[in-house]
């Protein structure tokens, strides 16, 4: 594990934050900068056709060493960070033989990682438990994801009596404000199906997510001394206000849990003048994300007409669908990763993901792709945390899918 662990060490210390304002592809530089890293390492360890391109997408391949075995396969993950948290100065750290006990992050800020607050961390007494400080996130959404297939491949490569066909792996931008398939290649990625590591918790295995979009309203207001400004003024910041209470109350993200749906208001920045409210909407119905849509549109009109029509413009643009559609004509592949799970003494956990991968899009492009554990929790904060055993199993996962005979 110490390959695995090292080239995890060093991946979060690159500061990959993507930025939403950016028109660019890849939006940041930084992003950039470390898909050269790992397009570099790719070939060290021995990959062909190592390609990065100028969107920042890399790929490569592991070629067969099965002659009789034809089919494709790819392993995809995701190089930028959440911009939810602060990940510059990613300090991570390797707390061995956990005891169970809260794992304190940072002394000087009284940051703790409380088994009050997060039980589960219980379950991994005795293992590696990787950490950030406490000050930034730990990255291993999806680093760990970009590790676990790197050493996977190099293990390949490694032991020439693991036979499997063609593999290509693939390295996406991006992808944690919605971009992350915008451009990438598929035919020129060339596999038949693959599978994106990207989930949580060691076992998940999932195929099915959330329909998803954005929502941004846009509220004008007037701004008037106070004193005089009966029948004059505009509240926008009021309206803002207003329009989010016609919403359901209890449809939040904080509210809700497996297949049900939400409005997550996740940005409001305003003045009397202008206020702009950003949100998300998710839900695993289509029919239901249409009505949620629909929702969005009905309040914003109610608050216009309740206000001598104000100006309140909306704009609401889809950003990926359920890729259950797709996969469940192409279940086999969920077959094989059932069979390589429980190879590597892992139970599958089939759930539907609460959020979206690049495999969602991906599948909807010509290329099936279902999501598989990284071995993490608690992404996009400052508690996020992953244990290094996790991180092994999911190496034995890419591994028994590789090696294993198509029928």
């Amino acid at each position: 594990m110490k390959n695995l662990l090292d080239r995890f060490m060093g991946y979060v210390r690159n500061d990959t934050m993507p930025d939403e304002e950016s028109s660019t592809c890849p939006s940041t530089e930084r992003q950039l900068r470390f898909a050269e890293k790992i397009a570099g390492e790719l070939r060290s360890i021995g990959m062909t056709e190592v390609c990065l391109d100028s969107n920042g997408y890399v790929m490569a391949t592991l070629p067969a060493t099965d002659d009789k075995n034809s089919t494709v396969i790819g392993f995809i993950a995701h190089m930028d960070t959440s911009p939810e948290a602060p990940s510059a100065n990613v300090r991570p750290l390797i707390h061995e033989k956990y005891n169970g006990n809260d794992i304190i992050l940072n002394a000087e800020k009284n940051i703790t990682l409380s088994v009050n607050d997060f039980p589960e961390i219980k379950n991994y007494k005795g293992q590696t438990i990787i950490t950030s400080d406490g000050l930034t996130l730990l990255g291993a959404d999806d680093k760990a994801g970009i590790a676990e297939i790197v050493t996977a491949m190099e293990t390949l490569i490694k032991h020439h009596e693991l036979s499997h066909g063609k593999i290509r792996v693939g390295f996406t931008p991006d992808e944690e404000i919605g971009r992350g398939a915008d451009k990438f290649d598929v035919a020129a990625f060339g596999a038949d199906y693959a599978y994106t590591i990207d989930g949580g918790e060691i076992g998940e295995l999932e195929y099915e997510n959330f329909n998803a979009a954005s929502a941004v309203i846009k509220i004008g207001g007037r701004n008037v001394h106070p004193g005089t400004a009966k029948g004059q003024m505009i509240n926008s910041i009021l309206l803002s206000q207003r329009v989010n209470s016609l919403l359901p109350e209890n449809e939040k993200p904080e509210f809700t849990t497996g297949h049900e749906g939400f409005f997550h208001l996740f940005d409001i920045r305003g003045s009397v003048e202008e206020t702009t409210m950003k949100y998300i909407i998710r839900d695993h119905d289509l029919e239901r994300f249409n009505l949620r849509k629909k929702q969005i549109e009905d309040a914003a009109s109610k608050v216009r007409s309740e206000n001598n029509g104000a100006q309140i413009d909306v704009v609401i643009r889809d950003q990926y669908y359920n890729m259950k559609e797709i996969i469940e004509n192409h279940y086999h592949i969920i077959e094989k990763a059932i069979t390589a799970f429980r190879q590597a003494g892992v139970e599958p956990k089939i759930k539907p993901v609460r959020g979206g991968t690049d495999g969602a899009r991906l599948s909807y492009m010509g290329l099936p792709c279902p999501n598989i554990f990284t071995g993490g929790h608690n992404y996009h904060g400052r508690f996020e945390y992953i244990p290094l055993e996790s991180m092994s199993k999911a190496v034995e996962v890419i591994i028994n899918i590789s090696t294993a005979k198509e029928r």
